[in-house]
C-alpha cells in the first residue's frame, strides 16, 4: 500500500467550508424559485400574526427592511400595513420575483452578513432565514440589523427548531463525514444537501442582548406535520444607544 493510499485527508477548513456552503445555498434556492410560491407560498396563522404585530409597532409611513425576503412572501403584508419595503436577498432569482409581484419596491442583493444600512428603517424582518446562518456568523448578522435600525425599532426573526434527537442524529453524521461542524449544525439531505443551524433558544436571547435588542415578546408555534417549528422573536432598540 503505498504512502497515498495511507494518508489521511487533510482537515477541511471551517470558514472555506462555510463559505462554500453560503454559496451552494444560494444555489439551491435558485433552482426554487419558480416553484416557491406554489409550495411554501401560504402564510401560517403564527406566521401572519407576529407579522401583523411587528407591523403595528411601527410608525405610519414607517419603512420595514425585509432581509432575505426570498420572492416576497410578507412583502404584501408590509405594503397593505401604510409601510414601505425594501426587500434583500441573497438569491438573485428571489428578487426577480419580488419586483414581477411588487414592482413598486425596491430590492437588493446582500447576504444577512453583508447587509450595509445604517439608522434607515423603523422595523427589520427576517423571517425563516436564520437557520442558514452559523453560529459565529449570528453576532454579525444581528449588529447588521442593529445598524440598520433607527432608535427604538423593532426586529422581527424566526428560529427554526427540530427535535434534539434528530438534531444531534444529523450533527454526528457530518462529523462522520468529515465536516467541521460544530453543536446544532447539519446537513439535511432531502430533496437536496442544505445546511441548518439549530441554537439553543437562552443562546439566541444572549445574542440579542449582546446587539443591544431588548425582546418584547417570544413564544413557539404548533409543530408541522414535517417535524419542525419555529419559535417567533420580537424584540426592539433603546431610545438612545451608541451606533455600531
Amino acid at each position: 500500500m503505498s504512502d497515498a493510499d495511507t494518508r489521511a485527508d487533510p482537515p477541511v477548513d471551517r470558514q472555506e467550508w462555510l463559505l462554500r456552503v453560503r454559496r451552494e445555498n444560494e444555489e439551491s434556492e435558485a433552482t426554487l424559485a419558480d416553484v416557491y410560491d406554489a409550495n411554501w407560498g401560504e402564510i401560517d396563522d403564527a406566521h401572519r400574526g407576529f407579522v401583523e404585530r411587528f407591523l403595528s409597532k411601527l410608525p405610519p409611513g414607517g419603512r420595514v427592511l425585509d432581509a432575505a425576503c426570498g420572492t416576497g412572501k410578507y412583502v404584501g403584508m408590509v405594503l397593505d400595513s401604510g409601510r414601505t419595503c425594501l426587500a434583500t436577498d441573497h438569491t438573485q432569482a428571489y428578487l426577480a420575483k419580488v419586483r414581477t409581484k411588487f414592482p413598486e419596491v425596491p430590492t437588493a442583493h446582500h447576504d444577512l452578513q453583508e447587509l450595509p444600512y445604517r439608522a434607515e428603517f423603523d422595523g427589520v424582518m427576517c423571517v425563516d432565514a436564520m437557520e442558514f446562518v452559523p453560529p459565529e456568523e449570528w453576532p454579525m448578522v444581528l449588529d447588521r440589523f442593529h445598524a440598520a435600525l433607527r432608535d427604538r425599532g423593532w426586529l422581527y426573526l424566526t428560529v427554526e427548531t427540530v427535535l434534539e434527537d434528530q438534531v444531534h442524529a444529523a450533527n454526528d453524521e457530518a462529523r462522520g463525514a468529515g465536516l467541521p461542524v460544530v453543536d446544532g449544525e447539519v446537513i439535511w439531505h432531502d430533496p437536496d444537501d442544505y445546511y441548518h443551524y439549530y441554537p439553543p433558544l437562552d443562546r439566541v436571547r444572549s445574542w440579542l442582548a449582546d446587539a443591544g435588542f431588548t425582546i418584547a415578546d417570544e413564544r413557539p408555534e404548533p409543530w408541522h406535520d414535517e417535524g419542525y417549528a419555529y419559535h417567533h422573536v420580537l424584540s426592539r432598540l433603546p431610545r438612545t444607544l451608541e451606533r455600531i
